[in-house]
């Protein structure tokens, strides 16, 4: 038999070939690179890439969203690191983004799949099968990535190896007004406790879905992400960490992330991720945190103030506090009073939407004793 070696050279040449095959190979596809040899050139061609790693693999899970899917595909084809591979997975789009795909086929490594409906999760498990890479980066749709995206993953994994890793997210200059409020909502201390700000400050960082990598062995080994409709990310990180996997915070990875475009999309979004952290607290108790229960007291908070209101004209001063304090701190971090504005609402329906979900899931589940899928049915497809 033949004495395996490591074959050095780029970050795409990893792997072990024999000596004489890798020679005998480099030779077989030399000669058939001319025209008459055109068909044994193609069949060199996917006989050599059967020796190469490829490092990283971007799955983006798709549902009717070809305009997004343009934006992040023209900032892939702008990263200085090259050595990764875009596996597309449509999940039943009526407006399908394949003719965007197919405009990016001569600047980058992509594969496009179509599959029936099955929510995001799934989509990412099919697209994991059908990809190559050493690491999956798990993307969101509506992301666009700097120039320098995968070169802050390479210098992280080269000075700390990790299993699993995720990066923050960012307000890009081009969006929207409300997209910056809504990006302040979910960033911010005075909303979310500054949880999802990106900051190395809490006891384990579990990365989200819009921002993730993970190394195919330890994906397989947990199986990919589950069934459940929402919060299946912060399910799949909880199992990283049970599993015994190291996973850190990259500060540099970052992404723009759009978000919802609009307040009624965002609250419903918020409101499905209450509804999550209930159907996650009754598969992992221990997963139940008292900054969880913030938004929750928030919102009862809220309505026993309102209801005061009629009695003691004042018990509506602590609302208008904290509007003011989110304006005030909005205004200064985005240098615009407008979106300062906007960011009153956009906390309030993140908190509120958040918290009526959670109710709505506590009542449900730990009250009612309901099953997940049969208490949101009407939600679960939607």
């Amino acid at each position: 038999m033949k004495k395996a070696v490591p074959i050095t050279g780029p970050p795409f040449l990893i792997g072990k070939i024999t000596v004489d095959s890798f020679i005998s190979l480099v030779f077989f596809t030399l000669l058939c690179a001319s025209n008459q040899y055109s068909f044994y050139w193609i069949y060199a061609k996917s006989l050599f890439y059967k020796f190469i790693d490829m490092r990283y693999s971007v799955i983006i899970p798709v549902y009717n969203r070809p305009d997004e899917v343009d934006e992040l595909l023209q900032s892939l084809t702008v990263q200085c690191f090259k050595d990764f591979e875009v596996v597309i997975v449509e999940d039943g789009s009526s407006i399908p983004c394949k003719e965007v795909a197919d405009r990016y086929t001569d600047r980058l490594d992509i594969k496009y799949f179509s599959k029936p409906n099955s929510g995001p999760g799934q989509t990412r498990n099919y697209g994991a099968e059908r990809s190559e890479g050493e690491y999956f980066i798990i993307l969101d749709s509506d992301v666009i990535l700097p120039e320098g995206y995968f070169d802050a993953i390479e210098k992280e994994l080269q000075a700390s190896p990790a299993d699993a890793f995720g990066g923050p997210d960012r307000a890009h200059d081009s969006f929207t007004d409300i997209q910056k409020a809504i990006n302040y909502s979910m960033t911010s201390f005075f909303t979310t406790g500054g949880i999802r700000g990106g900051k190395k400050k809490m006891d384990k960082f579990y990365p989200r879905s819009f921002n993730m990598g993970i190394r195919r062995e330890v994906y397989e080994a947990l199986g990919g992400f589950s069934k459940m409709r929402f919060g299946e990310d912060i399910d799949f990180s909880i199992r990283i960490f049970k599993g015994g996997y190291t996973c850190r915070l990259f500060p540099d990875a970052w992404v723009y992330h759009k978000r919802r475009t609009d307040l009624k999309k965002f609250f419903k979004q918020v409101h499905n991720s209450g509804i999550a952290r209930i159907n996650l607290y009754k598969k992992y108790p221990d997963s139940l945190k008292l900054v969880h229960l913030l938004p929750a007291v928030f919102t009862l908070g809220v309505v026993v103030l309102l209801l005061g209101t009629p009695f003691c004209l004042f018990s509506f001063t602590p609302i208008i506090l904290y509007g003011l304090l989110v304006c005030l701190d909005s205004t200064i971090q985005n240098k615009s009073l407008h979106i300062g504005v906007c960011s009153i609402s956009a906390a309030f329906i993140q908190l509120i939407g958040y918290g009526t979900g959670f109710w709505r899931a506590w009542w449900q589940r730990c009250v009612r004793g309901k099953d997940e899928f049969e208490a949101f049915r009407s939600n679960f497809y939607k």
